[in-house]
């Protein structure tokens, strides 16, 4: 498995958000984007998590920074996920567990005997396509540093 660090290039991806728009990393040059995996929706930590970052989002967008949020959950589900809880980023399903995989953030057995969903993971994107934070946990039940990713983002703008 690849291991991501702090000035690789971002590997490109594809995926569709819960919108069933393709949704391109490349396409974001010019921006930093910061790049949340969580395990799945509708789960207590995954949904603390990301209500907090839907609560600081304009921390975010006052550093031209993208969230795009990435589970190996369906574009349907993200959806009504997205929707119920009101979050105000991209949601990207992963479903294939390329990216997961790709950026070293899937487990290989999870709870109840589940294969492939994404590790909680947190990477920020420069304006260049290059990796200036990477922080992959394997405890699920853990939040990334997000004072630690926004840090990054001050030093970025």
């Amino acid at each position: 498995m690849t291991t991501l660090k702090k000035g690789d290039i971002a590997p490109d991806f594809t995926l569709f958000d819960s919108d069933k728009n393709e949704v391109k990393l490349s396409n974001f040059r010019g921006q930093n984007v910061v790049i949340l995996f969580f395990p799945l929706a509708f789960t207590s930590v995954c949904t603390t998590e990301l209500c907090s970052v839907r609560d600081d989002i304009a921390f975010y967008q006052s550093l031209n920074a993208q969230v795009l949020a990435i589970s190996v959950d369906s574009p349907m589900t993200l959806d009504k996920f997205k929707e119920e809880q009101n979050l105000n980023m991209s949601l990207l399903s992963d479903f294939n567990k390329e990216v997961s995989t790709q950026y070293g953030s899937i487990y290989e057995t999870f709870a109840l005997g589940m294969r492939g969903v994404s590790k909680r993971s947190a990477f920020v994107v420069d304006k260049d396509g290059i990796l200036q934070y990477a922080e992959v946990l394997e405890n699920a039940g853990e939040l990334p540093n997000l004072e630690a990713v926004k840090a990054c983002l001050n030093t970025l703008s």
